[in-house]
């Protein structure tokens, strides 16, 4: 007990003069690293989107096409994109002894 004493003094002594030296010292100026942010200039706004018309012309770009083509397709000769998935994968059922 009394050893368990003396460490509790001990760290209470060095917490105060930790804290006594902290606050003796001179306060330090903190140097910044980056400049400070300038404002943006205003962005100009001559760059409006077309005024969008009913029956105007549509895009040139093709639309694209399925990952997997349907029944009626595939006869014609398409090709899946992507290869079939995989089966399901099931165990046989559970036999009741």
């Amino acid at each position: 007990m009394l050893i368990a004493s003396t460490l509790v003094a001990a760290g209470i002594a060095i917490a105060v003069l930790s804290l006594h030296a902290i606050n003796a010292a001179p306060p330090q100026e903190i140097a910044q690293a980056t400049q400070p942010l300038q404002p943006s200039p205003e962005p100009q706004k001559t760059n409006t989107p077309a005024e969008s018309k009913p029956g105007g012309e549509r895009p040139t770009t093709p639309a694209p096409q399925p990952a997997r083509p349907d029944d009626e397709a595939q006869k014609a000769g398409a090709k899946p994109v992507l290869p079939p998935a995989p089966a399901e994968k099931t165990a046989p059922p559970i036999e009741k002894k």
